[in-house]
């Protein structure tokens, strides 16, 4: 079984949000890869950073170095491709086109044995815990506790919403915080994520703003994942930090971890190089009894990384990727019971939708 070749491509799919009249427009990078003996693998990122970049990455650098190479040996895959295009441990583009193939070759494997992919990263279970990321921006203060109370009504027990981008600052932020917990009640997870957005001093006064609300943990609130800042606020707030979603490999990972700067580890398989890379980073918080949890979305994929590991958690279903889920795949698994079941076929257990595809296919 040889790599034989590969297509690549930049999709744009409408989809709707609850309570807003405009759909959000997300981009994707399909990748499918094909063996000499007729196997197809589907892989895929997310398309919101340099999309055509990672399409050219694919098809013009990444496919002649792997061409005729076992798609099961995925260590060697990338041992070779680290020492002919990324000796210097680069992130961004080279790390979501790795992340693109490497997805397909495990998909591959599976398909061949028989297996899905969480049952190869380990088999833990055939399930995983789910949450829902509801809360964007773009709502004003009733639209976000309706939508909230929508999430809650829809079975959700475990919700977040999006923080750091108010033009109001961290004030309007803890302010929509207390208005959501006082809607959906003390017994309902809630989760924020400021993507990066806060300096230190306003992550701080928000955390301590809120402090009463029982917040069950703080993503990525600090430009860049300055590890000294983040690990200076865990010390002080009781909200647990997470981050590591956009990390492009097990180094920067492991800063996070060494220096005490998070408490749950967020490797997304979509972006930091294919569940080979976050086997590994998942294996390196086991060793600190850390658990990882899934930040970024893209759950259809996460969700074996999840599954398959002894520490993995919940795997977050955003609304707006979920709805792009359902649009790339025939008939997906869904979150029921705040779970979500892998499916039983081999590989991803995942049909793509080659005419959906095809129409949300972006021609330069």
């Amino acid at each position: 079984m040889k790599i034989k070749s590969l297509k690549a491509g930049v999709h744009r799919f409408s989809v709707p949000v609850p309570l807003l009249a405009k759909p959000f427009n997300r981009r994707i990078v399909s990748c499918e890869v094909e063996t000499d003996d007729g196997y197809v693998g589907f892989g895929m990122t997310g398309g919101a950073f340099l999309p055509f970049a990672v399409v050219t990455a694919l098809e013009k650098e990444l496919l002649p170095v792997v061409k005729g190479m076992d798609p099961r040996d995925t260590e060697a895959i990338h041992e070779k491709i680290w020492w002919e295009l990324n000796q210097r441990s680069m992130t961004g583009v080279i790390s979501s086109a790795l992340s693109c193939i490497d997805i397909a070759c495990w998909d591959i494997h599976g398909k061949l044995v028989g297996r899905s992919v969480a049952q190869l990263l380990g088999g833990a279970r055939d399930w995983a815990p789910t949450y829902c990321t509801f809360g964007f921006h773009e709502y004003d203060r009733e639209q976000l506790v309706e939508a909230a109370k929508l999430q809650v009504k829809n079975g959700h027990r475990r919700l977040k919403m999006v923080v750091g981008v108010d033009k109001k600052g961290w004030q309007e932020d803890a302010a929509r915080v207390r208005l959501v917990r006082e809607a959906i009640g003390p017994d309902i997870e809630l989760m924020m994520d400021a993507n990066y957005k806060f300096n230190p001093v306003e992550a701080r006064l928000l955390c301590r703003a809120i402090e009463d609300c029982n917040m069950f943990w703080f993503e990525e609130p600090l430009y860049q994942n300055d590890t000294r800042a983040l690990a200076d606020l865990r010390r002080h707030t009781g909200i647990p930090i997470a981050a590591g979603q956009n990390e492009g490999h097990r180094w920067r990972l492991r800063q996070l971890i060494e220096h005490q700067a998070v408490d749950i580890v967020q490797p997304n398989c979509c972006y930091n190089g294919g569940y080979t890379e976050t086997l590994k980073v998942a294996h390196m918080a086991q060793a600190f009894n850390m658990p990882i949890a899934n930040g970024g979305g893209w759950p259809l994929f996460n969700m074996h990384t999840m599954a398959g590991l002894m520490n993995g958690w919940r795997v977050e279903f955003h609304l707006d990727m979920q709805a792009v889920g359902e649009q790339v795949f025939i008939n997906p698994p869904r979150p029921e019971n705040n779970i979500v079941k892998i499916p039983a076929g081999p590989g991803l257990g995942l049909t793509p939708n080659k005419d959906a595809l095809r129409d949300g296919l972006i021609r330069e």
